[in-house]
């Protein structure tokens, strides 16, 4: 069974709108959906009003919320913004299998690279290639 990871990016477009296309994580079979409180409130101040926020209450629901980790060092050769470190970090800590984002800019050198057995993968990549 896949763990997939959500940043925070993932949380907010899953809730931005009704029916979001992202919202299709919510309903993968043979996947355990995790996230950190830190991703959860980051996406959470990023959202506008309160069906939003309503949105990402429900979906948040239905996912295994995992402690933040803020403190350690990032595996060797690894660098990342202050504000990517928790998302990396938790991601290792909870022993997830994938790291899902849409962040490009951060993350986008390590997209399709295995770090600490965690594979980081963009959205669309994860879901076109997903095993059955």
């Amino acid at each position: 069974m896949d763990r997939l990871f959500l940043d925070a990016n993932i949380l907010f477009s899953a809730a931005y709108r009704d029916a979001a296309g992202l919202a299709r994580f919510w309903s993968l079979k043979n996947a355990a959906l995790l996230s950190s409180h830190y991703a959860v409130e980051e996406a959470r101040l990023n959202l506008r009003d309160a069906e939003q926020r309503t949105r990402l209450a429900a979906l948040v629901s239905r996912i295994q919320v995992v402690p933040n980790t803020f403190l350690g060092p990032l595996p060797d050769g690894i660098d990342l913004p202050e504000k990517d470190r928790p998302i990396l970090l938790s991601a290792i800590g909870a022993r997830a299998t994938h790291l899902i984002t849409g962040d490009k800019d951060d993350f986008g050198q390590f997209f399709g690279r295995t770090i600490s057995g965690v594979l980081i993968l963009p959205p669309a990549a994860y879901l076109t290639n997903r095993r059955a």
